[in-house]
């Protein structure tokens, strides 16, 4: 048994944060029926792309676990089809632009009508409500307005966004955890809710000690690289053959660091006494001493030396060293997957590990419109006709 068995959960989502949050909620247990547009969601359509179907590995990957039904929701008869199903869910999850599901019929308060104790999640670039609310997004847009894609990057280059979407995904969790609270509030009332989660919002919430370095000091943070502000040393240092993160976060850890670079004079440096006389001089010299020791070291010999210390360190791997790492494979972080089109399938697992009730990945993503019948319990011949008149 999973923790989510016994869900029923309705997704209206597409692209990214609202599929990955429907996606944990499925790898957890609950019954997620992905509805599309006759002609697919436009994740459908995002590389990788198979050579032989043309399916999209990104969509496989994303909405595994899922059954996929196509819905004209434009159509009255679809609308129809899809209150039906709300009678008896428990939450229908959404990422349409503010005032789109208004206009097609299958908003909180239109759905909370039908069946009063819906849960009904909202993901969205910029909120439900507020001046701009209305406008579209993608995460590279998130990123830029949250304040994050300042901080990314060198201080004499351009401001550049955070490699992976994390808007999105943390969005899309965020989403997943509004649910959740959500879900437990119904538990001890009885009572639905709307939930409201903003991609600005969720980059704003990441930003740590600059924003407080703003409002407390007056200071406006910038571009530091790999720098941390409120750490120091913290950052990325050339190997002989490659590059390894490192982070020494307290005077303890310091005086250990300077014992292993063999600098222990260091530790009694007016310069270095504390943490933050530390991340005040340390690109006076103190980032140069250690990148010359690292230097004379490789990944290998740097992630021993600093483990049997005890200080946090790690090489900077790329994405087949990261996938085929020990631990990423006894985590279970990468899965098989045989794709009715594609074929066999390797991608991320389930981060989340619950002793009593674990996830898993069990089905593929679904083909377009592939339960159709199932869902709507429809014979050939209703099936064929409802596709003719446009409402799957």
């Amino acid at each position: 048994m999973k923790a989510l068995e016994g869900l029923k959960v309705l997704d209206l989502t597409s692209a990214l944060n609202g599929p990955f949050c429907t996606t944990m909620l499925a790898d957890h247990g609950a019954d997620v029926i992905k509805f599309e547009p006759p002609a697919g969601e436009q994740c459908r359509t995002w590389g990788p792309l198979d050579e032989k179907s043309g399916e999209s590995g990104f969509y496989a990957f994303l909405n595994r676990n899922k059954k996929g039904c196509t819905l004209n929701l434009k159509n009255e008869k679809a609308r129809e089809m899809f209150y039906e199903l709300v009678k008896d869910a428990d939450a229908v999850v959404e990422n349409y632009r503010p005032g789109v599901t208004k206009k097609l019929g299958v908003d909180y308060e239109t759905l909370k009508k039908i069946n009063p104790k819906i849960i009904y999640a909202s993901g969205s670039g910029f909120g439900q409500y507020g001046p701009i609310s209305h406008r579209p997004c993608y995460d590279i847009v998130a990123q830029s307005m949250g304040g994050m894609v300042n901080l990314t990057g060198y201080k004499d280059a351009p401001p550049v966004k955070v490699g992976p979407s994390v808007a999105d995904h943390v969005a899309g969790i965020y989403l997943c955890v509004g649910f959740l609270l959500a879900l437990y509030h119904r538990e001890k009332t009885g009572e639905g809710q709307h939930v409201d989660v903003s991609m600005m919002d969720t980059i704003f919430t990441l930003l740590e000690n600059s924003i407080v370095k703003t409002t407390m000091q007056g200071i406006i943070p910038e571009r530091q690289g790999n720098i941390d502000p409120s750490i120091s040393p913290f950052d990325i240092y050339p190997t002989s053959d490659g590059y390894v993160a490192l982070g020494v976060g307290n005077d303890k850890l310091f005086r250990t660091f300077c014992d292993v670079i063999e600098r222990p004079e260091l530790v009694d440096d007016p310069l270095y006494l504390t943490n933050d006389l530390r991340c005040q001089n340390y690109e006076n010299g103190l980032q140069q001493l250690i990148t010359e020791w690292t230097k004379q070291h490789t990944k290998a010999e740097l992630e021993e030396i600093f483990d049997e210390a005890g200080i946090p360190c790690g090489p900077v791997l790329n994405m087949k060293e990261a996938i085929e790492h020990p631990q990423i494979q006894a985590r279970e972080m990468m899965v098989h997957m045989d794709h009715p089109t594609i074929g066999e399938m390797y991608f991320q697992g389930c981060p989340v590990k619950l002793s009593k009730t674990p996830p898993s990945i069990d089905t593929p993503a679904p083909l377009l419109g592939q339960h159709n019948q199932e869902v709507f319990h429809l014979d050939d011949e209703t099936y064929a006709q409802l596709k003719d008149e446009g409402v799957l």
